[in-house]
């Protein structure tokens, strides 16, 4: 029994050297951890030089941001446009004959500056009717003092402006300022090749709706308009239609109304002018034997003349003869204006014709 107690005694002292020699190395392997984290010192105090660059970089965009905060204040006060210094705009509907550089004189401001507010192309053509916006116009137009017109043997036109003179008995001076004044020079088509146009003048036509009372209705339509020398005409019109030189300019169109222009700018000294048109209306409303029936209404060939936004106002001719027609004005200042004349037809006919032959523009003298 002794020796069983003295066997138990050994074998649990033995286990409690064990349990104690198994403690000591967890103790041990603590103390290693410990010592192998010595080093994260080391680590910490990198981390310190990191933290204090990190300030000195927040410090620098600090001073960037006080910077730029202070700089839109001044900025958009300069930039701010006075209530006075808005331009003012305005539209302009264009009207029959206008061209860029009449419409810029008339309103004071440039070619390029209405090309640039209308997105206009140097081949952009103007529209009757549609409206330009004129950057810096007010809406007031550039005006002469006016204009009239005087009769003639075949014909007498109404002005639409005052008349600031009796001019009649006025003597011509000096020698004709149109451009190509009788059509004899060369031509070139404009828009279409049923178009030719005499060389310093232009072309404007109107299709719109024709709306004339009394009147046939419907649309006018173009015209075919061709410069035509004299062995091209019927030898018995040669002299009908042929007012001067070689040439004669026609426009016609048949089994409808028709309404053009013919016109052109001059630039000319302050003084007093006269504007002569010359034509032949071939307005026929049937044939007979081979022979033309003109037209017997005064109101089924209509002519006026153009000057500028005025003139005169439509006045019937005499169909199937020569007419003239004469319109004076006055400028007070030397400027570019614009002459010519303007043809309708307001009925259907078997040909609205005209022939159109030795215009001139010139300076009257008081006698």
């Amino acid at each position: 029994m002794k020796r069983f107690l003295s066997l138990m005694s050994l074998a649990l002292i033995t286990l409690m050297a064990l349990a104690a020699c198994a403690g000591e190395p967890q103790t041990m392997e603590v103390t290693r951890i410990v010592e192998q984290e010595v080093p994260a010192t080391v680590e910490v105090e990198v981390t310190r030089v990191i933290t204090e660059t990190a300030v000195i970089e927040a410090t620098r965009l600090v001073e960037v941001e006080v910077v730029v905060t202070a700089t839109p204040a001044p900025t958009e006060t300069a930039v701010t446009p006075s209530p006075t210094a808005t331009p003012i705009s305005s539209s302009y509907v264009i009207e029959t004959g206008d061209t860029l550089p009449l419409i810029a004189g008339r309103t004071g401001s440039t070619v390029a500056a209405i090309r640039e507010a209308n997105d206009l192309g140097p081949d952009d053509a103007l529209v009757v009717g549609e409206e330009l916006l004129i950057p810096g116009w007010d809406g007031v137009l550039v005006e002469d003092t006016a204009v009239a017109v005087r009769p003639t043997a075949t014909a007498t036109l109404t002005s639409t402006n005052p008349i600031p003179r009796d001019t009649r008995n006025w003597v011509v001076t000096g020698p004709n300022l149109l451009p190509n004044p009788s059509f004899e020079g060369d031509w070139y088509f404009y828009l279409y090749n049923e178009l030719q146009v005499p060389e310093g003048w232009r072309l404007a036509t109107d299709e719109g709706p024709n709306t004339l009372e009394p009147g046939s209705g419907g649309n006018f339509l173009r015209p075919e308009v061709r410069v035509v020398p004299r062995p091209d005409l019927p030898d018995h019109e040669q002299n009908l239609f042929v007012f001067d030189g070689f040439k004669t300019v026609k426009a016609f169109k048949g089994g409808a109304p028709t309404s053009f222009s013919l016109f052109t700018d001059v630039a000319l000294p302050p003084g007093t002018y006269r504007m002569t048109v010359r034509f032949f209306p071939d307005t026929v409303a049937g044939y007979e034997g081979g022979h033309k029936i003109f037209a017997t209404d005064p109101l089924a060939a209509e002519v006026r003349i153009i000057y500028n936004d005025g003139g005169t106002i439509w006045q019937g001719t005499r169909i199937g003869e020569r007419n003239t027609v004469t319109y004076d004005f006055t400028i007070t200042q030397a400027r570019t204006v614009r002459v010519g004349a303007s043809f309708r037809n307001r009925f259907i006919m078997n040909n609205n014709g005209w022939f159109i032959d030795d215009w001139s523009l010139n300076a009257l003298t008081a006698p």
